[in-house]
């Protein structure tokens, strides 16, 4: 297919005249941006660097193509159909209904941990043989070996991301029935949107190779309300507390008005709560997911494998955020 060809996508062309920084661009309707993303099956990150370049509207389209091949047609339709705030079609109700008929993935001990602590562990998301294999796909694409701990520190300086966002193997975690039937029971709905995200590689710290981070942080604004949204990361290998582990402040979402309230003019993300974080260990095809108004963060790495882990993560299309960044 060629650039001409290509389908229309409803607010396309106003997402790329608004993110290339195009003149007389209007206002982007931000809401939309994402669920355009990932229809497209394209990364956030590395779509806002290209851009960046300020292309031409063709050779973005061109760019798409060559990323991410043609838009699935009822991903497409779906799309054009929440965008025209219409209803979604027919066979996607459906799966809808399938889903929310579905046998809960989270019983009532997980769901009370949630309320309590803001996190919870989905064991086997993936099985162990589809996290295996999503594994042999990231060693290859950093062009690393397992045996051979000296290949882990060859990458150019990034930190611990992998701009890896297509690939065979990260599929089954995006399309796990579980996967969809837990955030479903979190969020309260089946209407949601798969996150197109990267993997991440966390070796063990060496004098040269200090830890990277990033440390505790948030990714939303915390100027309030803060909306409710998850986070996810799916471990590819048992992953030990001291493997670079996720950490993590439990509970934190019950006193975040609170402590924002108790700064005065403190810079909230100069705030040290390393001493409240605790580090989450889990096996190979287990998800944890949190709320985004947790303090989160990759640890350093004190045990002799790296940490490999995907970044899985569902929201719905009309998920509202801040447009105070605080």
């Amino acid at each position: 297919m060629t650039a001409a060809a290509f389908p229309a996508v409803r607010g396309l062309e106003a997402y790329w005249a608004h993110a290339s920084r195009q003149p007389g661009a209007g206002e982007q309707p931000h809401a939309m941006v994402s669920p355009l993303l990932s229809m497209l099956g394209l990364g956030f990150d590395e779509t806002a660097a290209y851009l960046g370049e300020q292309p031409p509207f063709a050779a973005f389209v061109t760019w798409i193509l060559e990323r991410a091949g043609v838009p699935d047609p009822p991903a497409l339709e779906r799309y054009n159909a929440v965008y025209d705030g219409a209803e979604p079609p027919e066979p996607v109700r459906r799966q809808q209904r399938a889903l929310a008929e579905a046998t809960p993935v989270l019983d009532e001990a997980d769901l009370a941990a949630w309320e309590r602590d803001g996190y919870l562990i989905l064991r086997n998301a993936v099985t162990p043989e589809q996290a295996l294999a999503a594994e042999k796909a990231l060693w290859e694409h950093i062009g690393a070996a397992a045996d051979d701990p000296e290949t882990w520190y060859r990458r150019s300086p990034g930190g611990i991301m992998v701009q890896l966002y297509r690939h065979p193997f990260l599929e089954p975690a995006r399309r796990s029935p579980r996967v969809h039937k837990a955030f479903a029971q979190l969020w309260g709905r089946e209407d949601l949107w798969m996150h197109v995200d990267r993997l991440s590689f966390n070796p063990p710290v060496r004098q040269s190779h200090p830890f990277q981070g990033p440390s505790l942080h948030w990714d939303v604004s915390l100027a309030r309300p803060i909306p409710f949204a998850t986070q996810g990361i799916l471990y590819l290998t048992d992953t030990a507390a001291d493997q670079g582990a996720l950490q993590l402040v439990p509970g934190f979402h019950h006193r975040i008005g609170e402590w924002l309230d108790s700064l005065g003019d403190a810079d909230p993300r100069r705030v040290d709560l390393s001493g409240d974080a605790v580090t989450i260990a889990g096996g190979a095809g287990d998800l944890i997911i949190w709320r985004w108004d947790l303090p989160h963060g990759a640890s350093p790495n004190r045990a002799r494998r790296p940490r490999m882990a995907q970044y899985v993560n569902m929201y719905p299309a009309d998920l509202a955020t801040n447009p105070v960044w605080w």
